[in-house]
């Protein structure tokens, strides 16, 4: 398993998995939609990055991930927007080594820590969620705009 920053190669391996992401939560997504994140991703001036797990040279997962400022510890760190694995590649360590490759980006530039949500229902996912990190307190609310 390679964990590495997304590619231009990687866009048609990102798009199948992106889109199964979307399809995962019931969110309807269109083909712009993914070009304008796969946009942010290969803009080095835009804040949202990318990682992809491969596997024998297949892009299995992908992670997003950005960083934000927290004001009350006067620290940086980093948001874990999206990860999926493809259904082919679940359970192959794939989504815990996304997870990893998030974290290693985060010491390295200094971030205080990961921070990431998920559906309450997402029990396969939540399982190594409680295995990796801290269930925080927060609850978590949204003004749809």
């Amino acid at each position: 398993m390679i964990v590495r920053a997304v590619a231009a190669a990687d866009l048609a391996a990102w798009q199948r998995l992106y889109a199964g992401y979307a399809a995962f939560y019931g969110v309807t997504q269109t083909e712009e939609m993914r070009a304008r994140v796969w946009g942010w991703l290969m803009d080095p001036a835009h804040g949202t990055e990318g990682l992809v797990a491969e596997t024998d040279g297949v892009v299995v997962g992908i992670a997003h991930y950005r960083s934000f400022a927290r004001p009350l510890s006067a620290t940086i760190g980093g948001f874990l927007d999206d990860l999926f694995v493809g259904p082919e590649a679940r359970g192959s360590g794939a989504a815990e080594a996304l997870v990893a490759g998030v974290a290693d980006v985060g010491r390295t530039r200094g971030w205080s820590l990961i921070r990431w949500i998920t559906a309450e229902d997402n029990y396969r996912a939540r399982g190594l969620y409680d295995r990796v990190a801290e269930k925080a307190k927060w609850v978590t609310y949204d003004i749809k705009l």
